[in-house]
């Protein structure tokens, strides 16, 4: 089972090599615990990420290596949290057996539409932002302190609320000009260039995904 590829085996090593340089064999087993599930949960799901790149590593594990580095354990697990939260919100809901609302509007959306959110999207990422933080304070309580699971828990929620409310408003939506099949990606859809219809050019799902764990990392930062 290929998880990864060769880019993002490499920004695998470098994320992995950052995080146990700054944090030892736990902040290690905090990241695994992020990849691994959130891998398995992917190919599960059936979604098209199972298999990551570069730029999809350093999204989800660059803010966590960088806190790492600065020897911040507690704003590393916060933005793996977020990460974590967001990617089982992603594959959980995708089992829902209703279709999501839009966090802007409430309106229905299709399924892997972004800022779109399911209630079993949404209690499969509270879970894994508490699966995050539970496990955070077990491999290092001394060094998180008491109550700060709590607040890795909550930046983990935070973090993944921050990526639906971008995917609602300014992340990129493209449109093929021939049929009108929407996509999240600069490439041809099915027929024709696509060409932008809503939100930032440059804001993708990978430069979402990279907000919404420095958004995590910020709140981690009051544990």
């Amino acid at each position: 089972m290929k998880w990864l590829t060769r880019g993002g085996a490499a920004g695998a090593l470098a994320v992995g090599a950052a995080v146990t340089w700054g944090l030892g064999w736990r902040g290690l087993m905090l990241l695994l615990a992020f990849f691994v599930s959130g891998s398995v949960l992917t190919q599960l799901a059936g979604g098209e990420g199972g298999q990551r790149n570069l730029r999809q590593v350093i999204a989800n594990g660059g803010v966590a290596a960088a806190a790492a580095l600065w020897g911040r354990w507690s704003i590393a697990a916060a933005a793996l949290a977020a990460a974590t939260a967001d990617t089982w919100a992603t594959e959980i809901g995708a089992f829902s057996p209703t279709p999501p609302r839009l966090l802007t509007t409430g309106r229905q959306a299709p399924k892997g539409t972004s800022g779109a959110m399911s209630v079993l999207g949404t209690v499969g990422g509270v879970v894994g932002a508490w699966a995050i933080a539970l496990l955070a304070w077990a491999l290092e309580p001394r060094a998180i302190g008491k109550g700060a699971a709590g607040v890795i828990a909550n930046a983990g929620v935070v973090g993944m609320l921050v990526d639906s409310l971008l995917g609602a408003t300014v992340q990129g939506v493209y449109e093929c000009p021939q049929c009108a099949a929407r996509s999240e990606r600069r490439d041809t859809v099915c027929h024709q260039p696509v060409r932008l219809i809503r939100g930032w050019r440059w804001l993708d799902n990978d430069a979402v995904n990279f907000a919404a764990t420095l958004a995590g990392a910020a709140v981690g930062a009051l544990a």
